[in-house]
Protein backbone atom coordinates (compact mmCIF):
# COMPACT_ATOMS: atom_id res chain seq x y z
CA UNK A 1 0.00 0.00 0.00
CA UNK A 2 1.30 3.44 -0.85
CA UNK A 3 0.84 6.63 1.18
CA UNK A 4 -1.67 7.86 -1.43
CA UNK A 5 -3.70 4.64 -1.09
CA UNK A 6 -3.59 4.86 2.70
CA UNK A 7 -4.78 8.48 2.66
CA UNK A 8 -7.59 7.57 0.28
CA UNK A 9 -8.76 4.80 2.60
CA UNK A 10 -8.46 7.00 5.70
CA UNK A 11 -10.58 9.77 4.15
CA UNK A 12 -13.52 7.34 4.24
CA UNK A 13 -13.21 6.86 8.01
CA UNK A 14 -14.56 9.02 10.85
CA UNK A 15 -11.92 11.60 11.80
CA UNK A 16 -12.16 10.71 15.51
CA UNK A 17 -11.55 6.97 15.02
CA UNK A 18 -8.35 5.65 16.60
CA UNK A 19 -5.75 3.89 14.44
CA UNK A 20 -4.78 0.40 15.57
CA UNK A 21 -2.35 -2.12 14.17
CA UNK A 22 -2.14 -5.86 14.62
CA UNK A 23 0.75 -6.67 16.92
CA UNK A 24 1.66 -10.15 18.09
CA UNK A 25 -1.85 -11.54 18.12
CA UNK A 26 -3.36 -8.38 19.64
CA UNK A 27 -4.00 -4.77 18.73
CA UNK A 28 -1.85 -1.73 19.52
CA UNK A 29 -2.52 1.96 19.08
CA UNK A 30 -0.37 3.62 16.43
CA UNK A 31 1.50 6.38 18.26
CA UNK A 32 3.96 7.62 15.63
CA UNK A 33 5.27 7.31 12.09
CA UNK A 34 8.85 6.85 10.97
CA UNK A 35 10.06 7.79 7.47
CA UNK A 36 12.93 5.90 5.83
CA UNK A 37 14.28 7.23 2.54
CA UNK A 38 14.88 4.73 -0.28
CA UNK A 39 18.17 2.92 0.33
CA UNK A 40 19.09 2.06 -3.25
CA UNK A 41 18.50 3.00 -6.88
CA UNK A 42 15.15 1.18 -7.12
CA UNK A 43 14.24 1.04 -3.43
CA UNK A 44 11.12 2.98 -2.47
CA UNK A 45 10.87 5.26 0.53
CA UNK A 46 9.01 3.66 3.43
CA UNK A 47 6.66 4.85 6.16
CA UNK A 48 6.70 2.68 9.30
CA UNK A 49 3.77 2.74 11.73
CA UNK A 50 5.08 2.60 15.30
CA UNK A 51 2.93 1.04 18.03
CA UNK A 52 2.28 2.59 21.41
CA UNK A 53 4.73 0.81 23.72
CA UNK A 54 2.93 1.95 26.89
CA UNK A 55 0.02 -0.46 26.51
Amino acid sequence: MTVAQLIEELTRMPSDAVVLMESGGGLSLVSALDFVAGQGPAAPAEVILLPNMNE
